[in-house]
């Protein structure tokens, strides 16, 4: 079963999902290059290049990019304000799920979330007497420049990416020392941040953990954020940050991905259809297990599947088609929907003209479209075979991105038969529909016509 999204909060989730909520647009030109993924990741980082930051920085060790640019400060305090929380609490938001409130003191965490409903003023009050950190998860839910971020690096990476919001007053500390199950990167968006980061004690951790003081040794950096300042880390990196003394409070936000998208959970997901694919074909596949190997250990089990993982390797060594259907479509129904100014109907209704055998088309949206291999609905159903599927995220909610919510998918299925006439049309700039690699007209005009339903071809 495709795996669902991490709740982004410790505590339970309450309530309903607040309405959107219209915040204030960023102030004046963005810095960013919005017109492609990769435009973006490259201001992102900038002045670091895109082939620097892979080689020597992604899963390997923390990069800190300081500074000095006004323009960029004020852009970073435009993507979320202490003014938008009080708007989001009069609109409606939740201790737990949208909000925790918490203080790191004595070498412990103290949670002083209420239950229910957050009023502003209590929220202010715990901010302000008790010094505790103020946790906001997902701003990206209500603030759009924010939301448009989050969707380019997620079509940039091919993984979801959350963020959470963290402001504290000064000589405050929210959280313990930790390690983060994820790839982080902070954006000082207010006041200063003091930062301690340490060696891992699990590189590339696949768990959240908190760590005690006393084992973490001496920090390997150490140095303190101002607004426009960017820092990353790798997953499994231990860290904590501090607001030093003397300020009104500091706020940054920390934008986050990669979670279970390793190497091991791919593998995981793929190797299932190998070995149903390779049953069907191999009898040694679907021999018995011997009798009460259930019952005893056996050394000569370990031989006996060592065996069989190489011949499935051998296997996986010709296969052309490699299919992974959970974690891609756990990607396609989870992620942000396309950035979209203005009514967000008009994303999802199909617009033009009506594709026919005599027109041109074009794939729109493609980093938001997911082709892939996958079994098909009924596997007793020898007949029916291997399906083709096409998941895509245009009618996803943003109001409950990354928050855990129960989601389904979107998008259609084909027979494998199509998979090369799907192939065209993702591989070229624009196809004839009369070129499509299907046996008869009424199956490519199907297809195109399909698609345009679900609009994600357009004519040309």
């Amino acid at each position: 079963m495709p795996k669902k999204a991490r709740p982004a909060g410790d505590g339970k989730e309450e309530g309903p999902v607040p309405k959107q909520v219209k915040m204030e647009a960023a102030c004046g030109p963005s810095p960013l290059n919005f017109d492609s993924p990769s435009g973006l990741f490259e201001s992102f980082i900038s002045p670091i290049k895109t082939e620097t930051f892979f080689k020597e920085f992604w899963e390997q060790k923390p990069l800190l990019i300081q500074r000095d640019d006004p323009a960029l400060a004020t852009y970073y305090q435009s993507l979320f304000r202490l003014s938008d929380l009080e708007s989001l609490c009069s609109w409606g938001i939740y201790y737990g799920r949208d909000v925790n409130v918490c203080r790191y003191v004595h070498g412990k965490k103290k949670l002083f979330n209420k239950d229910g409903r957050v009023q502003f003023l209590q929220l202010r009050q715990d901010f302000d007497q008790k010094r505790a950190t103020i946790q906001f998860h997902q701003p990206q839910r209500f603030k759009d420049e924010l939301w448009r971020i989050q969707e380019k690096l997620e079509c940039y990476f091919g993984s979801l990416v959350g963020s959470n919001v963290y402001i504290t007053p000064a000589g405050a500390q929210g959280l313990p020392p930790h390690c983060d199950d994820v790839e982080v990167f902070i954006l000082q968006l207010e006041g200063e941040k003091h930062w301690r980061l340490y060696q891992p004690t699990v590189p590339l951790a696949r768990e959240y953990s908190m760590e005690a003081e006393d084992r973490i040794g001496r920090p390997t950096h150490e140095f303190t954020l101002k607004p426009g300042d960017l820092l990353y880390f790798p997953r499994g990196t231990i860290h904590q940050a501090d607001t030093p003394e003397g300020l009104a409070h500091s706020m940054h936000v920390t934008i986050s991905t990669y979670q279970r998208s390793s190497w091991g959970d791919f593998l995981l997901d793929t190797i299932s259809g190998l070995v149903f694919d390779t049953a069907k074909a191999d009898v040694a596949l679907r021999a018995g297990i011997p009798r009460q190997l259930l019952l005893v250990e056996s050394t000569a089990v370990a031989t006996k599947l060592s065996g069989l993982l190489r011949m499935l390797a051998d296997r996986m060594e010709g296969t052309k088609e490699l299919h992974s259907p959970d974690m891609k479509e756990d990607f396609a129904m989870n992620r942000l929907p396309p950035y979209y100014m203005g009514d967000r109907a008009e994303l999802v209704v199909p617009g033009g003209e009506l594709p026919g055998l005599d027109s041109t088309v074009r794939l729109q949206f493609r980093d938001h479209v997911v082709l892939t291999l996958g079994p098909n609905q009924d596997p007793s159903d020898e007949t029916q075979g291997r399906m083709v599927y096409v998941y895509h995220s245009l009618q996803n909610r943003r109001d409950t991105h990354m928050m855990g919510n129960e989601t389904e998918s979107h998008g259609l299925r084909f027979p494998l038969s199509y998979m090369d006439a799907l192939k065209q049309i993702w591989n070229s700039s624009a196809v004839s529909v009369k070129d499509l690699k299907l046996t008869t007209d009424e199956e490519k005009q199907n297809l195109v016509l399909s698609l345009w339903t679900e609009c994600l071809i357009q004519v040309v």
